[in-house]
């Protein structure tokens, strides 16, 4: 029979190896219109199975090889090929591959069509009765809010606006929200943020986000810091037109430092959570920090700045400083740092450095579990030297052309020196178009970071 108009349409989901045993127990007409479509179980192949009428009574979508167990990204890759229609998972899946399969089903509906006058309808799911549907709704409008901070033009999101933004979180918890803004952030000394932004006529601030759950006052403070440079023209080291093409992403860091603090507090994180971001704009003009300039910063060590386009550790050290006083149980920082990243690892595998081996692997470990992966990669002690300065105690930009991402993250370390503290070098970008994925804005290491956060601290 087929379902109605507004009832789902049941939807089979099927590894190559179990296609034969399916398709033995559908109708004739079903199993000789698989063999008209060709039909094989590859991954993302989607097929409507229509009844006697020709009308679509249900679907049936490859998941390819079996490899291992289901991801987001099974179902992320299908929503593009079904029609705009209300689907149901026609057969049962264990709790964790339901909301794996729910929360992909989610992502990949998602469209950035702020600036469009026509809106893009997708095929939806009705989630599995076992999955967990409390934490796939969470988790769908955190990678949301992500992706569309990261996707709107720096024009429209400005220090101002990611500030307002983190502000509307705070709001949402019931957190307390403070910001520095322009002079007063060399009045409260975080010189080094107000050097990088003060050229823009967008005033840079420092946003401070604080939450404590009910009756949570004891417990372990994190530390999030989101590096949020919302255009980097590269300063008097300017970019070429191609490298500032993307630029308006370079705040990456910030967006998913935020919406990682609301997936965190909506779900109950048994942890006080504090988020800072530097938010600032990288600009020319006649008070432009330059390059040869020794700057202060927070911690008061001094920084010949070997080029104006290394901005991000410049913001991140006087955040940095800042959290580190505070001896927090953990700090995690987040940001599009260095391309020398990308040349290692590509842009789909964000750079995972820690000064705790233990904690590094563990949030590897989840990262995996979670299908978010994030790299280990050294803290190599032997080129701390290359950091080195003539004139001040260090340099912003390595002597060496080798090992980039490493110096950007052996430069912050020197402003971290009590705390356990984790550094991800992402992209923050989907540079191709990939089933579920297309071109755009992309959370990176949201999902991991919060599984790991749940494993480490729990639920309340």
């Amino acid at each position: 029979m087929t379902p109605g108009i507004n009832s789902p349409l049941p939807l089979w989901l099927l590894h190559e190896d179990e296609l034969d045993a399916w398709r033995s127990g559908q109708s004739p007409l079903v199993r000789q219109w698989l063999v008209e479509q060709n039909f094989k179980a590859e991954k993302y192949r989607v097929v409507l199975l229509p009844d006697a009428g020709g009308v679509a009574a249900a679907a049936v979508a490859g998941l390819g090889k079996r490899l291992g167990e289901l991801s987001l990204w099974h179902a992320a890759g299908l929503v593009e090929r079904l029609p705009a229609r209300h689907f149901r998972l026609a057969q049962a899946f264990g709790a964790q591959e339901a909301t794996q399969l729910a929360l992909g089903f989610a992502y990949g509906a998602y469209r950035f069509d702020r600036y469009r006058s026509s809106k893009y309808e997708t095929a939806t799911l009705e989630p599995p009765a076992n999955a967990d549907t409390s934490f796939v709704n969470h988790a769908v409008e955190a990678l949301r809010m992500a992706r569309d901070w990261i996707n709107t033009p720096a024009g429209d999101f400005g220090p101002a606006q990611l500030a307002a933004a983190a502000r509307l979180v705070a709001d949402r918890h019931h957190a307390a929200f403070k910001e520095w803004v322009g002079e007063d952030l060399l009045s409260a000394n975080f010189p080094a943020i107000h050097a990088v932004g003060r050229a823009s006529s967008e005033t840079p601030r420092l946003v401070e986000l604080r939450w404590t759950p009910k009756d949570g006052s004891g417990y372990p403070v994190v530390t999030l810091v989101g590096k949020g440079v919302c255009f980097d023209s590269g300063g008097l080291d300017i970019k070429p037109s191609s490298g500032m093409a993307l630029m308006k992403k370079d705040m990456g860091g910030a967006a998913v430092a935020l919406a990682l603090a609301h997936l965190s507090m909506s779900t109950r994180i048994r942890a006080q959570i504090r988020v800072l971001v530097p938010a600032v704009e990288n600009a020319i003009s006649g008070n432009a920090y330059r390059p040869g300039d020794v700057l202060a910063t927070r911690k008061g060590l001094t920084v010949e700045v070997g080029n104006t386009d290394a901005e991000g550790r410049l913001v991140l050290c006087d955040a940095l400083a800042f959290a580190d006083a505070e001896h927090p149980d953990l700090i995690i920082d987040f940001a599009t740092l260095t391309g020398a990243a990308r040349v290692a690892l590509g842009p789909e595998l964000p750079a995972l450095f820690g000064n705790d081996e233990r904690v590094v692997q563990d949030l590897a470990r989840a990262a995996a579990a979670e299908h978010d992966p994030l790299w280990p990669m050294p803290l190599w002690a032997g080129y701390e030297d290359e950091l080195a300065s003539k004139i001040a105690d260090l340099n912003n930009v390595a002597s060496s052309p080798f090992a980039g991402a490493i110096f950007g993250a052996l430069f912050l370390k020197r402003f971290v020196t009590d705390s356990t503290w984790v550094h991800i070098d992402l992209y923050a970008w989907n540079s191709k178009d990939r089933p579920g994925r297309g071109v755009g804005a992309e959370a990176q290491g949201l999902r991991a970071v919060h599984r790991y956060l749940v494993q480490r601290y729990g639920i309340a």
